[in-house]
Formats: C-alpha cells, sequence, structure tokens
C-alpha cells in the first residue's frame, strides 16, 4: 500500500518571507510505501521506503547565501527568496522505537545510491538511485534511518537531483575535455550547458596526447555545433586515448552551491534542528553520520571547509563524517559553469578546480602557495566540526594525490587533531562490490584488481556510529605520513613481471589559477605514494584478506595500453597479476609453492588474516567468513 504524506504547512509562505529564516526547508512531500514486502532486519524489523521532494527557501543575502557563487543573479520570488528543491529518498524503521535513532545520510554520488554496494553486501548497484537489492541489510539491522537527498543538478529520471534556479543573464566561458578511448573518425558530445552563440569562431577546439603537452589544432581536427548542446567533432587520425578540450561561450549557469544548503537544510530538518511548522516524517533523530564516496566524497569536503555543516541556526548538521575515496581533492561544485562531475587524475580531467590547497583537516601552511588554511577552519570557528573518518585506496595515492592529506608538501607529516581519523585500505582500487573478479579492460594493460574495501568500511561505520553516540573511540589513524612511509613514485622498486618492470607516473600537482581559462600554471607540488613491498604492494595501511594473505601483487593503479595514451595511468580499476605458480627467470616475485606449504596452509593464512584484522577493528567478527570467503581459491591441484 502506498500512502502520500505532504509534509508542509499553511504557514510555509510566512517562513519565506521571514526575516529570520536564511534558509529553510518549506516543504516536503514523500510517498510512503512497505519496504521489500515487510522484509524484518534483524532487531530493527521492517522498514518504509519514502520518496518524493524537499522544498527550500533562500534569503540571498544572509551570511551563508553570500558563500554561493553568482547567488545574488538568481531569480527571487515574491518575498524577495530563492527558491529550489532537491529530491529525497528514506529508508527508516517501520517502528521508531525499533530505530537506533542514527541518521545514516549518504550524499548520492552521480545521483546514484553506492552505499548499498559498499556496506550491504548488495550485488547489483541498478540503476540511478536503485533500492532493488538490500544485500544483507547490513544498514538496515543497525536499526538506521538512511537518508539520500539530490544536491547535483542535471539529473536524469530516476538519479537523485536538485532543482536549482536558471541565469539568465550569465555568460562566460566554460570548458569541456573528452579522452574517447576509440578509434572512431567522428564523435559527438553533449555539453555541460548550452552554447550562448553558436558560431565556431567563437569556440576553440584543441586535442592533445598528454594532460601536460601543449594543445594543438592539426590537420583533419575540427567540429560543428548540432545544436546548442551537442558538438560533432571531427577527430584526426592519431592516438584513441588523446585529450580534446573544448572551450566556448556557455549560457544558463546555475548556482551550483545551494547544493550544499540543500544538503544541509534537509539533514538539519530531519534531525530536529529546524523551527519550521512542518511535520517530521520519521522517528526521532539523536546522531547524524553523512558518508560521501567518490564524486560524493569530494563533495562532503567541500561541504566542511566552506563551513556548511553549521545549519541555519548555528547547529552542526552532522555529528560524523565518512568521506571515502576522495584523496586530496575537493568538488568542482561552488563555481560559475560548475561540473560537479570532474575531478583531476593523471591522464583525464587533469587540470580541472577542485584540487588546490587545503588538502587537509587541521590548519596547516602549505610551502607551495604560502597559504594558510584547512578543511575543518571554518567549522573550528563555529564550534560544528565533526567526527570525521577519512578513507582512500591504493588508487587515491596514485590518482587522487591521498599523500597530501597526511604529509604537507616539504614531506613533513601532519598531525591530525583528535577528532579525525585516516585510514588507508592498501592495495585496493577505487571501488568495488563485494563480488568483484579481476578481468581484463579494454583500455588497460594489466586485468582489474577484485579487492573491495567493504569489510573494513562496515567496521569502521559501526565504530562510527559508537564515537558519535558513546563517545567510544575508533581505532587510532593507520595511513602512511611522511617521507619514511612514502617516496617518489621514480624511486619505487617494483618487481619484474612478464620480463619487464611497469614505471607509473603519478598524477602530479600544480598551482592553479582557474580564473583563466585554462588555469594558469604555477609551481610543482611534490609526488608521494607508499612505500612498497618485494611484491610491489604498499606498505603502512590495512590490509584485507587478500592482500595478507596474497595469491598475486594488488596494485590501485594501472597503466593505458598502447594507442590508448599508452604509459600513462589507466581509469581507477587498480591491476590484479598473480604470482608464478613456479619459479620463473621472468619474474622476481616468489612463486606461489614457496610462500604456502599446500591448499591447508594457504587456507591457514587467509584465517589468521581475518583474525588480525579483527583484532584490530577492521572486521567484525559477524564478517569474518563474508572476508575469508572473499579470498580467491587455492591456484594449485
Amino acid at each position: 500500500m502506498r500512502n502520500t504524506y505532504r509534509c508542509t504547512t499553511a504557514a510555509a509562505a510566512l517562513l519565506i518571507g521571514a526575516a529570520t529564516a536564511n534558509a529553510e526547508l518549506v516543504s516536503l512531500e514523500v510517498t510512503t510505501q512497505p519496504a521489500y514486502d515487510g522484509q524484518a532486519f534483524g532487531d530493527a524489523g521492517a522498514y518504509q521506503l519514502m520518496q518524493g521532494r524537499a522544498h527550500f527557501a533562500l534569503d540571498p543575502t544572509s551570511d551563508r547565501a553570500s558563500r554561493i557563487v553568482d547567488i545574488e543573479k538568481a531569480p527571487v520570488n515574491a518575498e524577495g527568496m530563492v527558491e529550489f528543491s532537491s529530491d529525497v529518498t528514506i529508508m527508516a524503521p517501520a517502528s521508531a522505537e525499533a530505530g537506533s535513532r542514527v541518521m545514516f545520510y549518504e550524499v548520492p554520488n552521480r545521483g546514484r545510491n553506492l552505499s548499498f554496494g559498499l556496506l550491504n553486501a548488495a550485488r547489483s548497484l541498478g540503476t540511478g538511485l536503485s533500492m532493488e537489492d538490500p544485500g544483507d541489510g547490513f544498514l538496515m539491522r543497525q536499526g538506521h534511518t538512511i537518508v539520500w537527498g539530490g544536491w547535483q543538478s542535471g539529473m536524469e529520471d530516476g538519479f537523485s537531483g536538485a532543482q536549482l534556479p536558471t541565469l539568465k543573464d550569465v555568460i562566460g566561458q566554460s570548458r569541456e575535455e573528452f579522452v574517447f578511448d576509440d578509434t572512431e573518425a567522428v564523435s559527438t558530445v553533449t555539453l555541460s550547458y548550452p552554447a550562448a552563440e553558436m558560431d565556431p569562431a567563437k569556440a576553440t577546439l584543441t586535442v592533445r596526447q598528454n594532460a601536460d603537452d601543449d594543445r594543438t589544432t592539426p590537420e583533419g581536427l575540427s567540429f560543428e555545433y548540432v545544436d546548442e548542446r551537442t558538438v560533432r567533432i571531427n577527430r584526426p587520425a592519431g592516438d584513441g586515448g588523446a585529450i580534446y578540450e573544448f572551450t566556448y561561450p556557455a549560457k544558463d549557469a546555475i548556482p551550483a552551491g545551494l547544493g550544499f544548503i540543500a544538503t544541509a537544510d534537509l539533514v538539519s530538518f530531519l534531525r530536529g534542528n529546524g523551527t519550521q511548522d512542518i511535520p517530521n516524517p520519521i522517528g526521532p533523530i539523536e546522531h547524524t553520520i553523512g558518508m560521501g564516496i567518490s564524486q560524493s566524497g569530494r563533495f562532503l569536503r567541500d561541504f566542511i571547509y566552506q563551513g556548511f555543516n553549521a545549519d541555519a541556526e548555528g547547529k552542526p548538521v552532522f555529528d560524523g563524517a565518512m568521506p571515502h575515496i576522495a584523496g586530496s581533492r575537493k568538488s568542482f561544485t561552488n563555481y560559475r559553469f560548475a561540473q560537479q562531475g570532474r575531478y583531476s587524475r593523471q591522464h583525464e580531467d587533469h587540470d580541472f578546480p577542485g584540487d588546490q590547497f587545503p588538502f587537509t583537516y587541521p590548519e596547516t601552511v602549505d610551502p607551495v602557495s604560502g597559504r594558510t588554511d584547512g578543511i575543518f577552519t571554518a567549522c573550528r570557528t563555529t564550534e560544528t566540526c565533526p567526527k570525521l573518518m577519512h578513507t582512500d585506496s591504493s588508487t587515491e595515492f596514485w590518482q587522487g594525490r591521498a599523500a597530501l592529506v597526511s604529509t604537507l608538501a616539504d614531506g613533513t607529516p601532519i598531525q591530525m587533531p583528535q577528532d579525525v581519523r585516516l585510514y588507508f585500505i592498501a592495495g585496493a582500487p577505487h571501488y568495488t562490490t563485494w563480488d568483484a573478479k579481476s578481468e581484463e579492460t579494454a583500455t588497460c594493460v594489466f586485468d582489474s584488481n577484485p579487492v573491495s574495501m567493504a569489510p573494513t568500511m562496515r567496521a569502521l561505520t559501526v565504530a562510527m556510529a559508537d564515537w558519535v553516540r558513546d563517545g567510544v573511540e575508533p581505532p587510532a589513524s593507520v595511513y602512511p605520513a611522511g617521507t619514511d612511509a612514502l617516496i617518489d613514485p621514480a624511486a619505487l622498486t617494483l618487481p619484474t613481471v612478464d620480463g619487464d618492470v611497469a614505471t607509473p607516473p603519478a598524477n602530479q600537482l600544480r598551482l592553479r589559477d582557474h580564473d583563466k581559462t585554462p588555469a594558469e600554471v604555477g609551481d610543482s607540488y611534490a609526488s608521494l605514494v607508499p612505500r612498497v613491498d618485494d611484491d610491489g604492494m604498499p606498505l603502512g595501511g590495512v590490509r584485507q584478506v587478500q592482500m595478507a594473505a596474497p595469491l598475486g601483487t594488488y596494485w590501485g593503479w594501472n597503466l593505458r595500453r598502447e594507442g590508448f595514451a599508452g604509459g600513462n595511468l589507466c581509469g581507477l580499476t587498480g591491476s590484479y597479476i598473480a604470482f608464478p605458480q613456479s619459479a620463473s627467470n621472468s619474474d622476481s616475485r616468489a612463486p606461489v609453492t614457496d610462500r604456502y606449504d599446500g591448499a591447508d596452509a594457504y587456507a591457514a593464512s587467509v584465517n589468521s588474516a581475518a583474525e588480525d584484522l579483527v583484532t584490530q577493528g577492521f572486521l567484525l567478527t559477524a564478517d569474518k567468513d563474508l572476508a575469508i570467503g572473499a579470498a580467491p581459491d587455492w591456484p594449485l591441484q
């Protein structure tokens, strides 16, 4: 049965115009239905699914609004307020008394639910903000109320997004970048914003082989507008992994930073901080935990940095924050002509905004830029800093400059405050579900890395709830810092594999002035990655069972094949290379037979690795069998 629940009030118009309402949720409409046919999730019992939309109004002259780029250009209603809205999805215990009184809020990644794949052992992520596969119901079995709220505009149906006003009077330069990874002669692309003019003379198309190469316009390179949002690019013969850059006059910008306020005010209302006379559709909430995964992890870091963890009344939004696989980056959100989906990697989107200082949580002095700042600087002033767990995979050290989270540009380790923990899941790739398999990819040299961080992330999610709710200290940070633990990638000693020694580059950072298009480039930061063992696997982190009892080498990086910008880093899949089964002159790594005295010895090593993780607090006792089951089978008969 479906029930439509309209959380609105006749006083909404009064609230919109109230002088004290810097920003407010003015209505919330949700449709409620039983979740998963009434399936019970342990002591929490059955859940109900609520889906709908929250509507907000913001005083554009308020202090909070002043932090939103171009808010003064946004249209206002009759009361002088900027209106916007957000898609809302809530999974709540059907009986509030059975709940934990903890809200687990996942910032959607490109409008999607990734937490079920990471934490619930869901085998299928589905399409958009999918609830189809609850997995083993881990989050529900904790009794948490789980919430998603849209923050990114332009989402397709089925994806959680925000509906933000268009700035009709704003025209300016916008820049797109495309790596097609194919050998087609003609490619058609969609622009992030419509062209203000379709005169080809007002736009520029260039191509370059590598991110730091000069931009060129070779013979055979041309383009034409199909319409104001679509461009057809004629490509010269050459490398399928080349970088095409299109710069053009754009229109219809949005105040994308309103996504921060939509997030803050939705959470604030649902946790009971609001002053609105609007019924709350969920049971009492005493503590809030925010998680962002990848893109949304960068958003969460930016959210805290820009001061939005203080709501309109100055109260904390999130008690705990878990930015996951964000590296040292923030987001390309609170900018004119923002492109929230872009993020710097070694080859793709290398020089887009969102990667500049500050990189870490305490206030530091940056040796390169000379600036003093920290992600926690604003929330320290308002006394709204959350307890924070920052988690990264190996990929983030190579593609996301994660070393800058723990280490100054001159190699000095950074001391974290007591309310911050850093955890490095060594050898893992950027993101995989529990049942990932190593497989070949079209553009990468090595097979993909199947290691999932899920076992440890489940343990840390429980630890975060205990930390914010009961003050129980989580495990100490495990994250490489300083030059004793980190090294220049060029100085790494990697093993010989198939007669060759790989030489992976890292995503080097330089100072950039993003007020210029393209950005003006300054001095470089040192690139640092974790030191490695004899098998080439990173040291200084939490090792999942597959890494602690290995049958092969696990890397967070991969290399592009020749013909696809060969030699550059390849995506986010990482690499897995099985150990030789017997000694080989073409492979310097010890064979499997030298490591384990048969299948029983291997099984004992896997079991011991799982027990160690439980002891360290990085694996739940209840998940031990799941973690052991993720280890690959003994390869010899």
